[in-house]
């Protein structure tokens, strides 16, 4: 490695290797003087202050209206919420008062006090939220300092987007075709960037932490949108590496496409219904053009998220019969609200707990706010007759919770029809697996609920007692813990006995490499991110399940982490010779 190479490490986003040149997006604060004002200068001062308001909103107003994204919309509406804060106004108004400050600096400090607010909660959703404070406080002082923004509107070549963070605002102007990969300083899986980036199948990598100090525009970068690596002017040598990297994955890809619209069937003819997870209803285009065949999770705790208030039920049924309306004929599984643990919104206040992740979240939160959960539920009976829709409750523990939805799903039911409004009259209700109280019980559980759903991400979490985001503890996060992998084949047992399909939708079912043995547990269904869909699929044609009937059996033998991964290594070797030997 020359002395010129930087490598930085962040979190991966959106898969695939670019390589091309940077350009640096300058999203650092304006430089905000401070200056003495006299008495007299006061009242202009503060109108100085409502003006850059009102032209903020205008501008605000016209980015969304040019929006066709529905998140991206909802977040330009909470800009808008946010300039209309009476504390806002009322607090930079006294401070240009009685400080006899001028009021980009009076605004200022109003800002840094309510971004400091977000950043002591600690929460990943609060700390990502940040970017939206700075990029609307940039606006306001834009007008008042006369200094102007940068836009990615006019790219004139094909460049990797670098910087502190992106906005909503500022990816809506962005020239989509122009930018091939990005890489910010800041930002999580769950960010506006993140999410963004899969949508349009970007590569990025976010959390690089010092990447816009380390790139200047015109830099030749390497990013790894899968391992979460950018090299900064790499070498000779790593150039050479990451174009064979490139040049893969492109005919990765490019092999993946004869598969779109394939069945996933194994090669003994065993038929696996293979599902995609989504945020938004705009994802529907991209279920279809990955060859899914429904959406496994919807997750509608998205619906929630940068607003002031909570969706309306008439907007929740709008967004759910949307989706079902795009994909006729296809299943839509929607999970109830999913909020809490190290997810918040919002639009909808949570009381502060010690320990969130065993605090009132997800089904918890649902029955403890009835009105809440009443309002998604007739949105989603309402939705029912648009399509074939399936409803499933997140982090059920126990009997007694599963019964307590049910019977508010059902009151909910007649209340309908009692007022003439049509509901399908049969929803399949479904219970996601997530818990290790879920697991152990999925023998009763399963004799009354219409299907199972493995969320693997929380079942690992409760099961090893380790908070997968944990700096000092992460790594010890592991799918194919023995413990998890015999919860696993109890939860599918359970479903099997009972007759009813097993599903998991965690990042687990989404991993290449443990399809085989999954299928071998006798696992139904897999629920993967869309853009994964068409590999897990060639995998399982690829497969026949008379080759995996001894899977369940090993289970019960292994003991260690070593020993089940190389079990799984071992499986997925043998079935790759068995299949290369068909094949010739």
């Amino acid at each position: 490695m020359t002395a010129n190479e930087t490598v930085l490490r962040g979190i991966p986003v959106s898969p695939g290797v670019v390589i091309g040149k940077a350009f640096l997006f300058d999203t650092a604060s304006v430089h905000v003087p401070r200056r003495r004002i006299d008495p007299a200068e006061i009242e202009s001062e503060t109108e100085r202050f409502m003006t850059a308001l009102d032209k903020t909103q205008r501008e605000i107003q016209d980015l969304r209206d040019g929006m066709t994204d529905e998140f991206e919309k909802r977040v330009m509406t909470s800009y808008i919420s946010m300039l209309r804060d009476p504390d806002l106004i009322e607090r930079t108004r006294l401070t240009i008062r009685n400080e006899l400050i001028n009021a980009e600096y009076a605004f200022s400090k109003y800002m840094d006090r309510l971004s400091r607010d977000l950043r002591d909660r600690g929460s990943d959703f609060f700390i990502e939220r940040l970017s939206d404070i700075r990029d609307l406080a940039k606006r306001i002082l834009g007008y008042l300092t006369g200094q102007g923004r940068e836009s990615l509107a006019n790219l004139p070549e094909e460049v990797i987007v670098v910087a502190h963070d992106l906005s909503p605002s500022d990816t809506a102007l962005m020239n989509k075709e122009k930018v091939i990969g990005i890489a910010t300083d800041i930002g999580g899986r769950t960010s506006h960037t993140a999410i963004m980036a899969r949508s349009l199948e970007i590569p990025a990598v976010v959390a690089l932490e010092s990447v816009s100090e380390s790139v200047e525009t015109g830099d030749l970068l390497a990013i790894d949108g899968s391992m979460g690596y950018v090299y900064v002017n790499p070498n000779e040598e790593t150039l050479a590496r990451y174009r064979r990297e490139q040049s893969l994955f492109f005919e990765h890809e490019r092999d993946l496409e004869s598969f779109l619209e394939l069945p996933a069937v194994t090669r003994d003819g065993k038929a696996v219904e293979l599902f995609a997870n989504i945020e938004f209803s705009g994802e529907s285009l991209s279920v279809k053009r990955h060859g899914a065949s429904g959406i496994g999770l919807f997750r509608t705790e998205f619906l929630f998220m940068n607003r002031e208030h909570p969706p309306s039920e008439e907007e929740q049924y709008r967004a759910y019969r949307e989706v079902l309306e795009a994909l006729p004929g296809y299943p839509v599984t929607i999970r109830t609200l999913d909020l809490g643990g190290d997810k918040f919104a919002s639009a909808v206040r949570l009381a502060p707990e010690l320990n969130p992740l065993l605090g009132a979240r997800a089904i918890r939160f649902c029955l403890a706010r009835p009105e809440i959960f009443r309002a998604q539920l007739r949105a989603i009976l309402r939705a029912s007759v648009h399509g074939d829709l399936h409803v499933m409750y997140p982090l059920i523990s126990g009997i007694e919770e599963l019964e307590q939805a049910n019977e508010i799903l059902e009151e909910e039911r007649r209340a309908l029809l009692a007022k003439g409004i049509p509901v399908k009259e049969r929803i399949p209700v479904g219970v996601m697996i997530e818990v290790p109280s879920a697991a152990v019980i999925a023998d009763q559980l399963a004799r009354r609920a219409d299907f199972f759903s493995i969320g693997t991400n929380d079942l690992v979490q409760y099961t090893l007692a380790v908070d997968r985001t944990g700096e000092h503890v992460s790594h010890l996060f592991d799918p194919l813990h023995p413990a998890v992998i015999r919860l696993i084949k109890l939860i599918i047992e359970a479903g099997h006995n009972a007759g009813i399909p097993v599903a998991m939708c965690g990042e687990m079912a989404g991993d290449s490499l443990v399809v085989a043995f999954l299928l071998g547990l006798g696992l139904d269904q897999f629920s993967v991110s869309p853009i994964v869909v068409p590999e897990i699929k060639k995998v399982i044609r690829s497969l026949s399940v008379a080759d995996l009937v001894d899977v369940p059996s090993h289970v019960e033998k292994m003991g260690t982490l070593e020993e089940v991964h190389r079990y799984v290594d071992q499986l997925n070797k043998r079935l790759a010779r068995k299949s290369e030997t068909a094949a010739n």
